[in-house]
């Protein structure tokens, strides 16, 4: 059986998904077929329903629930850290509101965070997620939002952290933060679904047992990217959430949707969300 699989070309993404799409693991007689882009596109496709299994911004997933229930693994679930607010000049706090922000695109979860924080933030542009720092720099904008391996490199390239979103979650929350999730299509028969859900946990424990046999295509796309700083991506976000989402990811992913939905940044969510409620 063929299943169309997205996911993005960063390094906690192919990291993941090297041993099932090259058949490095039992799929259970599933031929998965691979499409990479970045997250924004990836979440463009989800709302056309082209992808029978993609990673899925949580932010878009609010709009899918309808359509695409949540894997218990895959989950990128991150501590302390995430996206961050950067400019090349000193901005106080209160000031944000009147800047020009770039954003990674209008459905990723970056932009939710960053709407629970500063709701009356309106004047927004959406960019591609690695051009975000050049705009910045270059003046086009006050200050964007990055994400990925851009945490690990800003300060060189001269910008300053105004807020870090994963911070400002955990202290609003509690919680980890969930940015984003493999989802499935609900219409794959259950036990596809669970297959699916197997082999993915499969593979991952396949790539932290054996992470110099899954290092090549990991590097295959982030040429660009020095090696410590793919290993330090894939640490902060490869982790025991990303094998099972387990009682604690799930209360925060539902967490996040609460405080979305009190102001009125997403629709109110009706479906059973995670792959363990399904009937």
């Amino acid at each position: 059986m063929q299943i169309s699989i997205g996911y993005s070309t960063c390094p906690n993404d192919t990291f993941i998904f090297d041993a099932m799409v090259h058949q490095k693991v039992d799929t259970e007689g599933l031929d998965f077929l691979p499409f990479l882009g970045d997250v924004e596109e990836l979440n463009k496709k989800a709302f056309k329903k082209e992808l029978d299994v993609t990673k899925l911004s949580y932010h878009a997933y609010a709009y899918l629930s309808d359509d695409y229930m949540i894997l218990d693994s895959g989950s990128a679930l991150g501590n302390n850290n995430g996206p961050l607010l950067l400019s090349k000049l000193k901005i106080n706090p209160n000031e944000i509101n009147d800047l020009s922000i770039a954003i990674p695109g209008k459905y990723t979860t970056a932009n939710l965070l960053f709407g629970i924080a500063y709701p009356g933030a309106k004047n927004k542009k959406e960019y591609l997620f690695s051009d975000i720092e050049e705009v910045v720099l270059s003046g086009k904008v006050d200050a964007g939002l990055v994400i990925h391996e851009n945490r690990f490199t800003y300060a060189k390239k001269g910008l300053k952290k105004i807020l870090d979103l994963g911070e400002f979650w955990q202290d609003l929350s509690g919680q980890p933060i969930p940015l984003g999730g493999i989802v499935v299509k609900r219409s794959l028969a259950k036990n596809d679904i669970l297959k699916i859900n197997r082999v993915l946990r499969r593979s991952i424990e396949f790539a932290f047992k054996h992470p110099a046999k899954v290092m090549p295509y990991v590097k295959q796309f982030a040429q660009e990217m020095d090696e410590k700083v793919m290993l330090k991506h894939i640490k902060l976000y490869v982790n025991n959430f990303s094998l099972d989402l387990g009682k604690e990811g799930k209360i925060a992913i539902r967490r996040l949707y609460d405080f979305a939905k009190e102001k009125a940044l997403i629709p109110a969510l009706n479906k059973k969300l995670f792959i363990d409620d399904i009937e």
